[in-house]
């Protein structure tokens, strides 16, 4: 028998001395470069009985794979997944990105190491680096159904202003081998460099991720992967951010379905109105005028980022109220690139995608109980909700039930409060969002987690601690199978997410075949059927019903017009 693997490892050599791998071989074997990278190759050839014969400290920690635009050499992550880092796009200062050519790393690392994060403020300026565009992606190397391998490409979240492909549980080794799919963490240009320009440039960041979109139809079919199952997946402003792709007529041949968790909906894209005001602000917080390019590109990052970007931010909301206090700086409703609002301030389109929404149980908790670290009493309730929403809105939201001023004697407002900053932000949005897309030719399902994981952070706020509170990120490190120490429950809510988000990403169906889990019934056009993730039944209605929210009590993206 040794005599036959002699023979093979023959034939192999001389196959793989004799010239470039075909195409079909590129998406299955690793081939190295180098004597060292050629032998392990072999080694993965042979069976168990024969493998002492390969040296154990020749284990390969530097995989390559051959794509169209250059060899990607990458590192073992975990025995079942690699990791590749690239640079996906390159772009001048306030400029348009343009997608590379060529597989290179991004700025001065190495395949080690994770990309430099977009320049944003409250960190060093010694981890960014305006050559910032980049993506990591999660290879499977054993995926256990070769009939689907799905892509799942992760935007993440921060406001528009902070985040990166290396925020903590954005590992996409444990996913990417739950799900037999390719994770793809994509790095976009933030703040006042992605979203406000001093020469009116829009949406940057935006289109910064749809080069990104371009970049892996270019290099998928190399790893194995089926550009016709991606999927857009984000959380916060990352599901902002795929909502406004699903309003870019010319990205969606780029991905085929959507998961959205925790959208602020609410918000909506600002004007090409609001944005010029914006603009005006931001130029004249400038020390150059917008001709002189010289003068822009000579201003520091750090200027830009933590003085100018800074200032634009917390000042926003006093020049455009629209802008609110939370996402001054984000996507513009252009009428060329994004055409559509996605919502009632403009004729919803014909859409077919199917998508999955999601939002945690107590979404505003962080915010309310953070701002606010003592009791609420009922006349500062009052005061708050007349501040927050206008003297309109206010009267009849303090006539429903869910944030009515009790008759009784309550010593404490902050539950009622953070039930409306959850439900007029979040919930009670991405629940007339689903009904619209559903009206208008798509299918959605919608969930919420009851059972989370506390998201770096989020322990600051002594309520999102609590048992039972799921606070807004608690679901990012579920999603991911990144939970330290996980309990019970938070492990058979890690498999059942993974095994459902499997499934819809080969199958556009969120009810993976042959298991016990429950059956997630699709969104109708007046009950949602919100299924809670971690416990049982449905979520219950209270105020997000069609007759309220979104109707008789309007939305900020209603009351502002945009």
């Amino acid at each position: 028998m040794v005599h036959l693997y002699m023979f093979m490892f023959a034939v192999i050599a001389s196959l793989v001395l004799a010239g470039p791998v075909p195409a079909r071989e590129q998406r299955t074997r690793l081939w190295q470069p180098n004597f060292d990278g050629f032998w392990i190759n072999i080694c993965n050839y042979l069976p168990h009985s024969v493998k002492s014969f390969c040296s154990r400290d020749r284990v390969m920690q530097y995989p390559t794979i051959y794509t169209p635009l250059g060899p990607a050499n990458g590192i073992v992550d975990t025995p079942f997944v690699n990791r590749f880092v690239v640079r996906y796009a390159s772009a001048q200062r306030w400029q348009p990105s343009a997608m590379a050519t060529t597989w290179q790393l991004p700025g001065a690392v190495n395949i080690s190491t994770l990309p430099p994060m977009c320049p944003q403020p409250y960190v060093s300026d010694s981890t960014y680096s305006e050559d910032c565009l980049a993506m990591v992606l999660y290879v499977p190397t054993s995926p256990t159904d070769v009939s689907c391998i799905p892509t799942l490409v992760w935007i993440h979240g921060g406001s528009f202003m902070v985040g990166s492909a290396s925020n903590p549980g954005l590992d996409g080794s444990a996913l990417a081998q739950a799900t037999g799919s390719i994770v793809a963490v994509i790095q976009y240009r933030l703040g006042a460099l992605g979203f406000i320009a001093p020469n009116g440039e829009t949406n940057l960041g935006l289109k910064d991720v749809v080069n990104g979109l371009q970049f892996l139809h270019q290099v998928l079919p190399s790893f194995g992967g089926d550009k016709s199952k991606i999927t857009l997946a984000g959380q916060s402003s990352g599901a902002n951010m795929i909502r406004a792709l699903l309003a870019v007529p010319s990205a969606q041949s780029l991905f085929q379905s959507a998961i959205l968790q925790s959208d602020p909906m609410d918000y909506g894209f600002l004007s090409v109105s609001n944005q010029q005001q914006l603009q005006d602000y931001f130029v004249s917080l400038l020390p150059c005028q917008v001709s002189d390019i010289a003068c822009l590109n000579a201003l520091s990052v750090d200027e830009i980022v933590n003085v100018i970007g800074l200032n634009q931010f917390f000042n926003a909301s006093q020049i455009v109220a629209a802008a609110t206090q939370m996402e001054p700086m984000r996507v513009v409703n252009d009428g060329s690139f994004i055409t559509s609002t996605l919502d009632s301030s403009s004729p919803f389109p014909a859409v077919s995608k199917t998508i999955l929404l999601s939002n945690v149980k107590d979404e505003a908790g962080y915010i309310t109980y953070g701002n606010l670290p003592n009791p609420v009493p009922q006349s500062e309730y009052q005061a708050l909700v007349d501040a927050s929403f206008g003297e309109n809105r206010s009267q009849l939201l303090l006539n429903i039930q869910s944030y009515a001023v009790e008759t009784s004697t309550v010593s404490d407002y902050r539950p009622q409060l953070e039930m409306l900053g959850t439900d007029s932000v979040f919930r009670c949005a991405t629940w007339t969002f689903a009904r619209n897309w559903v009206s208008h030719g798509g299918t959605a399902y919608v969930g919420m987690y009851t059972v989370g994981a506390s998201y770096p952070g989020n322990s600051q706020v002594p309520y999102c601690t609590q048992p039972g509170v799921v606070c807004h990120q608690d679901d990012i490190e579920i999603v991911f199978g990144t939970v330290e120490n996980p309990t019970a429950a938070q492990s058979a809510l890690i498999a059942e997410m993974q095994a459902r988000y499997k499934s819809f990403m080969c199958d556009w169906d969120p009810n993976p075949p042959g298991t016990s889990y429950p059956e997630w019934q699709a969104a109708g056009t007046s009950d949602v059927n919100a299924i809670l993730f971690g416990s049982s039944g449905e979520a219950p209605i209270g105020a997000c019903t069609p007759e309220l929210w979104g109707s008789s009590i309007e939305y900020d993206y209603q009351l502002f017009d945009i």
